[in-house]
């Protein structure tokens, strides 16, 4: 049994790294010169006339875990309900002697705790109001989240359909 446990625990390994060589690391996701305000003014607009909720990922470039977010979010089943439902918004956070220097402000209006680390994920309604608002750090830690996780999320978010 033990032997089998510690097999399956070096495939899991193997399996990650191997997928970790898929993830474009050097992807700029976070726009450092974009105005996040008009990013999500321009996101809750495009949402209204699609009939999509609005994403927000707080993050940064220098971050691993927001960059495993982001494949994730290109993977099937997740790539499917992101692109049919969503409209995804990087928000930057910076990075400086504070840690997280930039639209705090931001994180603070979408109630996102950015002491728990990045990346955090908040979701607006089409006309956007705040629906959910990470406060456990839930995807701070998305190397290690199985991605039928996030699949789950997406789909207990996503918009009810209309009738």
């Amino acid at each position: 049994m033990r032997y089998l446990a510690k097999t399956a625990a070096v495939l899991l390994l193997l399996l990650a790294v191997v997928e970790a060589q898929r993830i474009d690391w050097s992807a700029k996701l976070y726009d450092p010169d974009a105005n996040a305000k008009s990013e999500i003014a321009k996101a809750i607009k495009e949402a209204g006339e699609r009939h999509r909720r609005v994403l927000l990922v707080f993050g940064g470039n220098w971050c691993p875990d927001c960059h495993v977010l982001n494949y994730r979010f290109h993977q099937e089943p997740a790539k499917s309900l992101v692109e049919n439902n969503y409209i995804v918004v990087h928000v930057d956070i910076g990075e400086g002697e504070g840690k997280y220097v930039k639209n705090t402000d931001l994180a603070d209006k979408y109630r996102i705790p950015l002491k728990k680390g990045v990346p955090a994920v908040a979701v607006l309604s089409e006309k956007g109001y705040l629906l959910y608002s990470q406060q456990n750090g839930e995807f701070e830690a998305a190397r290690s989240l199985d991605p039928r996780e996030i699949v789950r999320f997406l789909e207990l978010w996503k918009p009810p359909k209309r009738i």
